[in-house]
């Protein structure tokens, strides 16, 4: 749950100075004057029942008021129950309360000019939590957040996941886990995770049926290196451990009113399983992501047994199939399966729903023909980085479209790959088809992570596995039947259990094995486990109870997501909102309130309207603007604050950039003097203007004018309808009009439209088109650039479309860069100064000295089209008349060429 709040009122009248924080002659302060004193993970796990509390001391010790972050990463699934800050020694305590009474009480705190902060949250799949708080010079702050969890058997153990990462050293840094298993331990381990610097600092005290796990790096330990000032602890502390198995119908546990049946049985054969793997291969999933996923996909097809069928499908724009049938696993079907793998090029859109349907046909055919073993389990995997970009785009019809055509006995499994792949969705569509989803990161770990989830989802041992008790000992069981066990893997079952039947309870389990049907049966050992829980000190006694409701909350969650009726919705909605009050835990339909002991300073923990996919976490540092990360991070700008025209000296947007834009308009970001000067340039349509020629790194860009409809005040306003790149140590050229996107290669060409999204890769150079928006040219993911379309009313009088160009500061050309844009490449000292009236009063005028010239600029405000395409986003710059005569070297008509891909003569 990301959850950020910024709120300055309180801390501000609360401001006092406090001492610096110091032990001996070390100091835990980074550049900024951040400093954290404590870092505290404390964790109880009572039979899988997870409470987590992370605790951060820390204390801004700059001189001026700098936002604190406090960012930590919750698995998706866990359930926040409490947060309080303390603010100079004032605690801030959370409520949860039903989202619309919530959202009352934080409008009537503002109403009444109290101090009122918004806290807003957005789901991911490691979810963050992320508290942001404006803090005066010298002031310390305690956030503290609350969470629970169940743990989940995979491959044979479950592994707590505690992501490690305060960003700075710690005066104290603590990780406390606390293990309870009534069934006993088989063992416990702690991989060395963090690597090989933190190696023999973990203490593990294990016993028959508990143990400690402790890490207390002191601060010389935690550094990079003896004289490093940066913290060396960043991962994931990982515990492992499993509990022994005496009976293969699993643990019946009782405890306080409410029972928890766990069933792992193992030493079972697997059964013959039917898969399709669907593997997105569109442009964006060109480079590292590919590679690894290829990597991965041969080790899996390698594991597939005998007695397994499968086949392929990859989709783009278009869906391809290896095969057209299911075929067995045997060693050449496999050894070719892997040489189609091998040459798939990644490139063009993303049609998923198409893709799905094939694989869903290709099992209904086989189903259909006899070809299934009876006792085989049916599965797709779906391997995917984007959203839908080519036929069927609607989130919500894929689903129905799924739904409607997946066979009961089919499980459907979900891989996201990537930071802005749209995780609730293929979340949702794994969830509605008896299958799970996992995101994945498109890095170097991408193919081991794969192979991971391969292997929880790939041992299937029971088929219609269903838990029944006696008639009337029980109530509000959570699901108690299921498709499909996976070895390493376990089900668990949770209700309430009737006072009379307490000490008899017993349950009876069937299944289909790969050769039997299976009868199981267990009682449980309610006195023993009484004995046991009542005199262990850090025990959860509600372990049963909020298991039950973590179980319940998800099955309804789950529910409501295929209510086929409003009622039904509207109903499940009631029973999760009721149960969410009763437990105190956030859910979709709950908000946290958080307040100080008086009441009268509020924030309110909520979720958004537009629900943005985030990305990175890092748990302490200096606040700073999130971009959406489906473009470059350059490619988002800020609005420019409102303020008095004399007050405008200096450009306000967030991420500068030099653009072209309109008729045409130069926006020239200088990035040592940190100003931006503006200049028009005045031509003719048909003419070519040269923006960029670099000779030395082989680079080229030009735009071409085109025309207005008709004059305007006796003016024909001019655009540019074509833009042309050359890069030519690729031997690679890309025009952009206002129709068409073409790369060309030699003889090569190919072209896309603006009404598609799509990507063309070529020699790593990378295109990628948003339907009707923007393309991004990346090359070698070392430079980049921005074309913008602006498409007009086709019948307008005057206006025709037209195209805007942006090129942010990271790009490295050489200094022999030139062009009306280029030239600054190499930025020119500028001086600018004697700000007085001008003859507009909203539009000061100055003098800029630059290049040997004295200039009379005038302040004003331009337009960035990145953020919004409409109307805009102000720019502050100076205004230079005369087609920027003065400020750029020669005359404009000295940048005119005789083609789209030439270099500029004799700059």
């Amino acid at each position: 749950m990301d959850l950020i709040f910024k709120w300055d009122k309180f801390v501000s009248s609360h401001h006092q100075t406090l001492g610096y924080l110091k032990s001996g002659s070390e100091w835990f302060t980074g550049d900024d004057k951040i400093s954290i004193y404590s870092y505290k993970v404390l964790s109880s796990i009572t039979s899988r029942v997870v409470n987590t509390m992370i605790q951060s001391k820390v204390e801004n010790k700059a001189k001026h008021a700098q936002n604190l972050v406090f960012d930590v990463q919750i698995p998706k699934g866990a359930f926040i129950h409490n947060f309080t800050m303390n603010i100079n020694g004032i605690t801030f305590t959370s409520s949860i309360r039903e989202k619309s009474a919530a959202r009352q009480q934080y409008a009537q705190a503002r109403a009444k000019g109290k101090a009122a902060g918004i806290v807003r949250s957005s789901a991911l799949d490691m979810e963050n939590f992320k508290a942001e708080l404006n803090v005066p010079g010298g002031m310390k702050v305690q956030f503290e957040i609350h969470y629970q969890e169940m743990m989940r058997r995979k491959l044979g153990s479950y592994e707590y996941v505690i992501p490690l990462q305060p960003g700075r050293l710690a005066k104290h840094l603590e990780v406390d886990v606390r293990i309870i298993e009534p069934q006993g331990l088989r063992y416990v381990h702690v991989p060395n995770s963090l690597g090989d610097h933190f190696a023999g600092i973990t203490t593990i005290s294990k016993g028959e049926k508990k143990a400690h796990v402790s890490f207390k790096p002191t601060v010389a330990q935690q550094r990079k290196c003896p004289t490093c000032s940066a913290t060396a602890v960043d991962g994931d502390f990982v515990v492992k451990y499993d509990v022994h198995r005496e009976t293969k119908a699993g643990e019946l546990e009782i405890f306080n009113g409410y029972f928890i049946h766990y069933f792992a049985p193992d030493n079972l054969d697997p059964l013959p399983k039917n898969i399709l793997f669907v593997i997105d291969v569109s442009g964006s999933m060109w480079g590292l992501k590919m590679k690894q996923t290829i990597e991965a996909m041969k080790t899996i097809l390698g594991d597939l047994r005998p007695d397994d069928h499968f086949s392929i499908v990859d989709f783009n724009h278009n869906v391809r199939t290896w095969r057209d049938d299911l075929v067995a696993a045997t060693a050449p079907q496999k050894e070719d399966a892997k040489k189609y793998i091998q040459e798939i090029q990644p490139n063009g859109g993303t049609n998923i729903n198409e893709a799905l349907l094939r694989a869903i046909f290709i099992l209904k055919e086989a189903s259909n023909l006899g070809m299934l073993d009876p006792n085989s389990v049916s599965m797709i995997i779906l391997v995917s980085d984007g959203d839908p970009t080519v036929g069927e785009l609607k989130l919500t019809k894929i689903q129905k479209n799924v739904k409607q055509n997946i066979p009961e006995d089919v499980s459907l499994f979900s891989l996201g790959i990537g930071f802005d792949v749209d995780y609730d969705f293929l979340d949702r569509l794994a969830h509605e088809n008896h299958g799970m989803a996992q995101r994945i990161f498109g890095n170097q770990e991408t193919s081991s992570q794969m192979k991971k989830f391969y292997n929880q989802v790939s041992t299937p041992l029971l088929k219609k596995v269903e838990f029944n008790y006696p008639q009337g000992s029980v109530s509000d069981v959570t699901q108690n039947s299921f498709d499909t066990y996976f070895g390493g893997s376990e089900i668990v079952v949770a209700g309430k259990v009737d006072a009379d039947n307490v000490q008899h309870l017993q349950s009876i389990i069937t299944a289909t094995s790969s050769n039997a049907e299976l009868v199981l049966e267990t009682l449980a050992d309610v006195e023993g486990l009484d004995d046991f829980l009542k005199k262990e000190p850090h025990a959860d006694p509600k372990f049963t109870e909020k298991l039950w409701a973590y179980l319940t909350i998800n099955q309804l969650l789950a529910e409501r997501n295929l209510a086929p009726t409003a009622a039904l919705k509207r109903n499940l909605t009631r029973s999760i909102l009721q149960m969410s009050l009763d437990h105190h835990i956030v859910t979709p339909f709950t908000a946290m309130l958080i307040e100080n002991p008086e009441r009268n300073e509020r924030m309110l923990a909520d979720s958004p309207q537009d629900r943005k996919r985030g990305c990175c976490q890092g748990t302490l540092g200096v606040a700073s603007n999130g971009l959406d990360k489906s473009i470059p991070p350059w490619a988002k700008s800020t609005p420019t604050p409102e303020q008095p025209s004399h007050a405008r000296k200096a450009p306000t947007v967030s991420t500068h950039i030099t653009s072209v834009d309109s008729d045409p308009h130069f926006i020239i970001h200088l990035l040592k003097s940190q100003e931006n000067i503006c200049f028009n340039i005045d031509s003719e349509p048909g003419k070519i203007l040269n923006l960029v020629s670099d000779p030395d790194s082989g680079i080229v860009i030009n735009g071409q004018l085109t025309g207005a409809k008709q004059r305007e005040n006796k003016k024909l306003s001019t655009y540019f309808g074509k833009i042309g790149f050359y890069f030519k140590n690729k031997g690679l050229k890309v025009e952009i009009s206002t129709e068409m996107i073409t790369l060309k290669d030699g003889s090569y060409s190919t072209a896309l439209s603006w009404s598609d999204t799509g990507s063309i890769i070529r020699k790593r150079l990378l295109v990628s088109v948003k339907k009707d928006r923007r393309v991004t040219i990346t090359v070698d993911t070392e430079m980049s650039f921005m074309v913008l379309l602006h498409r007009m009313w086709k019948n307008h009088p005057v206006n025709v479309d037209f195209l805007g160009i942006y090129i942010p500061p990271t790009n490295r050309f050489s200094p022999s860069a030139h062009g009306l844009i280029g030239q600054f490449m190499s930025e020119p000292e500028v001086h600018i100064y004697s700000e007085r009236p001008g003859r507009d009063p909203e539009k000061p005028e100055a003098t800029m000295e630059v290049k040997g010239h004295k200039l009379t600029v005038i302040s004003g405000l331009q337009k960035d089209y990145r953020t919004d395409q409409v109307f805009g986003t102000n720019v502050h710059c100076w205004f230079v008349h005369n087609s920027g005569k003065g400020f750029i070297d020669g005359h404009y008509k000295d940048y005119l060429v005789p083609h789209l891909y030439s270099f500029l003569k004799n700059p």
